[in-house]
C-alpha cells in the first residue's frame, strides 16, 4: 500500500518557540506615530465622544500627554489644530502664532528628540470646512489653495516641525510645498505626503475630534473614489516626482491591497493611517465585550505591516506601546 504523502505545515506551529523562529512580520514601537489634537483655550482636556481614550488638549494641558508619549517610547507625534476662530481662507493655519505652531514650539522645547509632524491642511481652519479656497459657486479652487498650503508648511517649519505632512489632496500640493520650503531655507525638512487619500466614511469620528466637517457638499472632487486602485499609483507617482519623502495611504484597513501596491511600486517609506473610524469600531466592540481589544488591535496593525507599511499612524499607539512592553 502506497503511503499517503502530504506537507506537514503544522510542524512549524507546534510550539511558541518554533512559531517565533519563523515569524515573518513584527510590530515595533518605532513603527508608531501618535496623533494629538491641540486647541486654543485653558485647562482643556476634552474626550472625543466617538473616540474613547482620545482627547483634545489646550496648550497648558498638552505636556501631560506628550510626556506620556515620550515615557512610552513612541518616537513621533502628528499634530492637528483647533483654532478659536475660523475664516474663509483658513488664516489660522499659517499664522506664526497659530495653535499648531505654538504646540510645535512647546513640544520641541520640552522634548527636542521627539519627532513632531505637522498636518498641513486648511479644513480645520476654514469656516466652510473644505481643504482649499472656495469660490462663490462653492467650487474648491486648486491653484489658489496651493499658495496657502505652502505658507502653512513654511510657518510650521519655522516653528520647528521635523516633518511636514500635507493632507489636502490638491493637485500639485507636494511641488508647491517643496518649492516653498526650499525657497524659505528648509531644504532638509521632509514631506510626508497624504499621497493616497480616499473619500471615506471612516473619517467620521475625526471630524468631531478636529471640528473639520465640510459645511456644504463633500470632498469627493479632491479625495479619491474608493472603487479605484490604479488611481492610487498615479497619485503616488506624482507625489514622488514632486519630492515626497514618505507616502501615506489613508484609510488603511479597507485598503491593504493599495498599501501593498504602493509598497511594490515605490522605494519611498510607506505610512498606513489607521483612521478614526477604524479605531472607533474596535473601541465600541471592546467596550461591549464583543472582542478582545488587545489581540484585535495587534492583529490589525500587524496586518498593515504585513501589507507593506513601514510606519503606522494610529490612535492605538499608546496602548500598543504598553502591550509590546508586556504591560
Amino acid at each position: 500500500m502506497t503511503e499517503l504523502f502530504f506537507q506537514r505545515h503544522r510542524r512549524l506551529r507546534q510550539s511558541a518557540g518554533i512559531r517565533a523562529m519563523v515569524k515573518e512580520t513584527y510590530l515595533h514601537k518605532e513603527d508608531l506615530i501618535y496623533p494629538i489634537f491641540v486647541m486654543e483655550g485653558e485647562n482643556i482636556k476634552n474626550e472625543v465622544s466617538s473616540m474613547p481614550g482620545v482627547f483634545q488638549f489646550s496648550l497648558d494641558r498638552l505636556n501631560e500627554e506628550v510626556d506620556e508619549v515620550v515615557d512610552l517610547g513612541i518616537p513621533s507625534v502628528i499634530l492637528f489644530g483647533l483654532p478659536a476662530e475660523k475664516d474663509a481662507v483658513g488664516s489660522g493655519a499659517y499664522h506664526n502664532h497659530g495653535i499648531v505652531q505654538e504646540a510645535i514650539r512647546q513640544i520641541k522645547a520640552r522634548h527636542p528628540q521627539l519627532i513632531v509632524i505637522a498636518d498641513t491642511c486648511l479644513c480645520e481652519f476654514t469656516d466652510h470646512g473644505h481643504c482649499g479656497v472656495v469660490d462663490e459657486n462653492e467650487r474648491i479652487l486648486n491653484d489658489p489653495s496651493l499658495d496657502l498650503l505652502a505658507k502653512t508648511a513654511i510657518s510650521q517649519a519655522e516653528a520647528g516641525a521635523d516633518i511636514i505632512a500635507p493632507s489636502n489632496m490638491m493637485d500639485g500640493f507636494v511641488a508647491a510645498i517643496r518649492l516653498g520650503l526650499d525657497e524659505a531655507g528648509y531644504k532638509d525638512i521632509p514631506i510626508m505626503s497624504y499621497a493616497v487619500k480616499y473619500a471615506s466614511a471612516y473619517y467620521g469620528p475625526f471630524r468631531e475630534a478636529a471640528d473639520g466637517a465640510p459645511k456644504f457638499g463633500d470632498r469627493k472632487t479632491y479625495q479619491m473614489d474608493y472603487s479605484n486602485r490604479m488611481e492610487a499609483i498615479r497619485e503616488a507617482s506624482s507625489d514622488v516626482q514632486e519630492g515626497a519623502d514618505f507616502l501615506i495611504v489613508k484609510p488603511a484597513l479597507a485598503y491593504l491591497d493599495i498599501i501593498r501596491d504602493v509598497k511594490n511600486t515605490f522605494a519611498t517609506p510607506i505610512v498606513a493611517y489607521n483612521v478614526s473610524g477604524e479605531y472607533a469600531m474596535v473601541k465600541a466592540a471592546a467596550i461591549n465585550g464583543w472582542i478582545n481589544e488587545k489581540e484585535t488591535v495587534l492583529e490589525t496593525l500587524t496586518g498593515m505591516k504585513r501589507a507593506g507599511a513601514d510606519m503606522i499612524l494610529t490612535y492605538h499607539a499608546k496602548d500598543v506601546a504598553r502591550w509590546l512592553e508586556g504591560k
